[in-house]
Order: structure tokens, then C-alpha cells, then sequence
């Protein structure tokens, strides 16, 4: 079958995504967007643009092309990892 005929759920199987996590000062939830895994290099690229003051928003559009922006001076941290997740939850070690 054609990648043009694919159902779009086998395609969003074999596509990896990237989950990035931003924590926000004075916020009390953190932002999550996943992106395309071949634009993790970019994401991070305009994180460290963002955190040296190079630009005053960060701006990373998500797998449905939504733009999330985000004020550099509100940054908390960033998290950069699998969407397929590796989050632990519980005590265990």
C-alpha cells in the first residue's frame, strides 16, 4: 500500500515524535507539545536562542502545526525526550 493510501493512524505509528515538556515561572502545570523526532535538533536550536536572549519568544509548532509561544523571561526549564516516554511513576528505582 501506497504511503497516499495509508490509513492516517499507521501513519502516525511509524512517524516518532518528541515530547517536549516547558516548565513556565508562576504557572502551575507545565506545557507539553510534541514534535516531529528529525526537528529535535531545531526545538533545542530555539530553546538556547530563546535562554541567551536572542529571541524574546520561543515559538515551536506541534505535530498539527499549532505555533506554542512562550515569553523567554517565563522559561523554567525545558525537557526534551521521547514521546513514547520513559516517565517513571511511583517510588520504584
Amino acid at each position: 500500500m501506497s504511503a497516499a493510501l495509508a490509513h492516517p493512524s499507521t501513519l502516525a505509528a511509524t512517524v516518532r515524535r518528541v515530547d517536549v515538556r516547558i516548565g513556565v515561572t508562576q504557572a502551575p502545570r507545565e506545557l507539553n507539545v510534541e514534535v516531529p523526532d528529525d526537528e529535535r535538533d531545531d526545538v533545542r536550536a530555539k530553546v538556547e536562542a530563546a535562554l541567551s536572549g536572542a529571541a524574546e519568544v520561543l515559538w515551536i509548532k506541534d505535530k498539527r502545526g499549532r505555533d506554542v509561544g512562550v515569553p523567554a523571561a517565563k522559561i523554567a526549564y525545558v525537557e526534551i525526550g521521547n514521546a513514547d516516554g520513559d516517565r517513571r511513576i511511583g517510588f520504584g528505582g
